[in-house]
């Protein structure tokens, strides 16, 4: 495959760490994304564009799980709308639960997907926002019985899902390791 093909490729092999539990660099890069995950909604609303609308809480979810492991995905997923609510007060609290057991969806589906499939690609990352966003509606139904609630960020949230999907494959390419090199872990 030349570079050029290398390139426009929506679907080479890429570099996955897998940090275990006991590892600094876990707490270190949850961190990091729980960070971007407060300032990144923050910065939104700033801008008055509707948290609702854009979905940004889950962005770094995303992107830990895809690129370092499930276990990042979901300590961001937990700890983002906890701090976040602490700090801002968003998510509402009335849909805080339900934003963290997302989160904790999203980063679990994510770490399964790229171990499963052990590629980037436009398609895996749709698969993973449209499997999460299936299972939070599911999940936020089943408690509340009220299909406006559990429909929100599928009808409201179309462009934060687009923006999931896009912005996350645009910046999992950028943050590098995806050179055409064999799927690596680095878990223990």
């Amino acid at each position: 495959m030349n570079k050029t093909q290398k390139i426009l490729s929506l679907n080479y092999k890429f570099t996955y760490l897998d940090f275990g539990l006991t590892e600094y660099r876990t707490y270190f890069l949850s961190s990091a994304l729980i960070i971007g995950s407060v300032l990144l909604p923050h910065a939104f609303h700033q801008f008055h564009l509707a948290g609702q609308v854009f979905l940004p809480i889950y962005f770094f979810v995303l992107i830990g799980a895809y690129k370092f492991g499930y276990k990042v995905g979901v300590i961001t997923g937990i700890f983002s709308p906890l701090i976040s609510f602490f700090l801002t007060g968003m998510p509402m609290l009335m849909i805080l639960p339900f934003v963290i057991v997302k989160g904790i969806i999203l980063g679990l589906i994510a770490g399964f997907f790229v171990t499963k499939f052990r590629k980037l690609s436009m398609l895996s990352l749709f698969l993973v926002v449209i499997s999460y966003q299936s299972i939070g509606f599911l999940i936020v139904y089943l408690f509340t019985h009220n299909l406006n609630l559990s429909t929100t960020d599928l009808i409201l949230g179309y462009p934060g899902l687009i923006l999931q999907v896009v912005g996350g494959y645009t910046l999992l390419r950028l943050i590098g390791g995806y050179d055409g090199k064999k799927f690596e872990t680095n878990s223990k």
